[in-house]
């Protein structure tokens, strides 16, 4: 196994978009990760309220501004940004367990030919989350396998394979991305450990997005089926602008 000292650089990357209800709780989790070294990059998608200021007082984080351009933006300009071999995300409403980096980074070290490592993801309601949408949202009570942004940890080449976010699927971009790299049968491992705690809340991106819901699925069983018309595919070159 690798010395502390030649572990590899992993470059944690959060979109943040008025974001300061829950935004110092979720940037705490990346600084308090059992794993060293860690890049922490947050984009903060033109917020108005007080983000900017609670990014800033973490000094351990890199902070950068951009107009509003919605979540996959951000995430593109933070992947830009980094300089880390593995790259993971984080949104400002969510949490991670302190070793989640840790247990992903010691599967890549026992198997060098992955390319995404991810675990489980529970779910908690924040109290102030009227009943009515409790129900809506279709929670979950037990650990899901996690396939979503936040609790992925992968190789910075495999971006170049499969492009980034596409900044104009505002509903389901994580999701449309997953079905990118599944069909192109990259080497994946699932970890049984639960790393992430997703907050739900009023102000979800699923919940404040689900009118377009359906849309996104259709769209995204459509760009699977018809793949090879890059007009009609939710990603685009890393090499893009």
């Amino acid at each position: 196994m690798q010395t502390p000292s030649r572990l590899p650089l992993i470059s944690v990357i959060m979109p943040v978009f008025n974001g300061e209800r829950y935004l110092h709780e979720s940037i705490s989790t990346i600084i308090s990760q059992t794993y060293h070294p860690v890049e922490a990059i947050i984009v903060d998608d033109g917020s108005t309220d007080g983000s900017s200021d609670i990014i800033k007082s973490f000094p351990q984080v890199q902070y950068i501004y951009q107009d509003n351009g919605g979540q996959a933006s951000a995430r593109n300009r933070g992947i830009r940004a980094a300089k880390g071999q593995y790259l993971a995300f984080l949104d400002a409403d969510d949490l991670w367990v302190p070793e989640k980096l840790t247990l992903q980074m010691a599967a890549f070290i026992a198997e060098p030919d992955l390319e995404i490592v991810t675990g489980h993801v529970t779910q908690f309601v924040s109290p102030e989350l009227r009943r009515g949408n409790q129900v809506s949202t279709g929670m979950s009570s037990k650990p899901l396998v996690g396939y979503s942004s936040t609790a992925i940890l992968i190789k910075r080449g495999l971006l170049k394979k499969v492009g980034l976010f596409h900044e104009r699927c505002q509903v389901m971009e994580t999701i449309s991305w997953f079905a990118k790299v599944m069909e192109s049968k990259h080497k994946t491992k699932i970890l049984p450990d639960v790393l992430v705690k997703r907050r739900i809340h009023e102000n979800n991106h699923s919940i404040r997005h689900r009118q377009g819901k359906n849309k996104a699925i259709i769209k995204l069983l459509k760009d699977s089926l018809d793949r090879r018309r890059a007009e009609n595919s939710c990603l685009y070159p890393l090499s893009e602008s």
